[in-house]
């Protein structure tokens, strides 16, 4: 091999340096927003160890996403059935095993717990295993198909349906609505991109847009109200639905609706410059993890936010980019729903602190508190960042492979026609 060669495949020409700059960015900026609420919320040792915590999971995280980042799509390949099927068994084990005292607050049992104490969220590991089983289904569907019709479409719908159903199920029993909704973002996004056809996908976005404008609906009067409480709805879900309609009603002004009301005041507070570092004057609640982007709203107001998003949307356009650079269905599948992934919780965090969409305690990526959300997203990166550093063309779509048959018999009938 060639120098040339050489310098093309090695270690640091492999690695994108577009998607960990803006990575890197944010978890620094959440680094100092977590010091910042933690410090104005707890103890000082309760902070430091706390803080502390976080930086453990971030070199973690790390690590993890380096081991990640190695694994070439054929291994990945075959160890992703392995990974749905424990990621659903971990989904199973809250249900069971979680502590009465985060229940009773959050709501939800999405927290694994043994002897009182928080370990892990399963459901933020069973994201980064069902994108991949999805991409599996997609890639090896596609790959049998010699001519596509509508119907075929529905199959691949079907089954994208079927494996999102377990899910679906370990969702209720936990009540953990808000990690559903992502689930089906990802859903949504794998959908989107699988070739199907716009004249069964756009139905199906005016039936959600239906369903959601009645459930607003629903909210606004009384009746409403304890219908949708007598169904799945959970009476703290629907009160979230009622706060954010109204987040400054003096008979809501309390609990949930002061974490929301108290986001405005204090992002409204930080006006456009912000009001400077280590300022944290609005008490709100779980600042640290559903509420991190107010810290930053607060000390460096529009300007210091707007930076923030950019970085996001830097982030992004960036995996889109990998995404399309790609010549691998598998990676490609696997890019769709970790960019979908991410851009939920951002949109859902942020748009929930300024009061755009309700609450539903969905972490900042890289940002908020918590070790389990913050390394599914650094093993989100890492599978994105594989796509360059490993640069297989496995998985294939057959007319892919038939083109590059058809090419190369070109190739040698002109050399030898040339030989003659």
């Amino acid at each position: 091999m060639n120098k040339k060669n050489k310098n093309r495949f090695s270690f640091d020409s492999r690695i994108d340096y577009g998607l960990i700059l803006p990575a890197f960015l944010l978890i620094l900026i959440g680094l100092y927003a977590l010091h910042v609420a933690l410090n104005q919320d707890f103890s000082a040792t309760q902070a430091s160890q706390m803080l502390g915590q976080q930086g453990l999971w971030i070199v973690v995280g790390i690590f993890i996403g380096l081991v990640v980042m190695h694994l070439d799509s054929r291994l990945l390949w075959k160890l992703t059935p392995f990974f749905y099927g424990v990621g659903l068994f971990l989904n199973v084990l809250p249900i069971f095993f979680y502590d009465h005292a985060t229940a009773a607050s959050t709501g939800a049992k999405n927290w694994l717990a043994f002897g009182g104490h928080n370990l892990f969220q399963p459901s933020e590991f069973m994201k980064i295993a069902y994108i991949l089983f999805l991409a599996q289904i997609v890639v090896s569907f596609q790959n049998k198909l010699h001519t596509r019709r509508i119907k075929d479409d529905f199959r691949l719908i079907g089954r994208l349906l079927l494996a999102t159903l377990p899910v679906m199920v370990l969702s209720i029993f936990q009540k953990d609505f808000g990690t559903f909704l992502v689930f089906v973002m990802i859903l949504g996004g794998v959908i989107l991109v699988s070739g199907i056809s716009w004249k069964i996908i756009l139905p199906i976005i005016a039936l959600v847009a239906g369903v959601a404008g009645g459930i607003v609906a629903l909210v606004m009067n009384p009746a409403g109200q304890k219908f949708l409480e007598s169904t799945s709805f959970a009476t703290y879900q629907v009160q979230r639905f009622i706060v954010w309609l109204n987040p400054f009603d003096p008979s809501n002004m309390q609990n949930i609706s002061t974490q929301q009301a108290h986001s405005l005041i204090a992002i409204g507070m930080g006006g456009l410059w912000g009001q400077g570092l280590g300022v944290a004057n609005v008490s709100i609640p779980v600042r640290e993890s559903d509420m991190i982007f107010t810290v930053i709203g607060e000390d460096f107001g529009f300007i210091g936010s707007a930076f923030v998003i950019l970085l996001y949307f830097v982030l992004i356009y960036r995996m889109i980019q990998v995404t399309f650079k790609s010549n691998n269905q598998f990676y490609t599948y696997i890019s769709t729903g970790i960019i979908m992934m991410i851009l939920f919780h951002v949109f859902e965090n942020i748009g929930a602190a300024v009061g755009v969409v309700p609450l539903t305690g969905i972490p900042l990526p890289f940002i908020s508190q918590g070790g389990s959300a913050l390394m599914s997203n650094i093993i989100g990166l890492a599978l994105i960042l594989s796509m360059k550093y490993n640069q297989l063309p496995a998985f294939m779509d057959k007319r892919e492979m038939l083109e590059q048959g058809k090419n190369r018999l070109e190739a040698k009938k002109t050399k030898r026609a040339q030989r003659r």
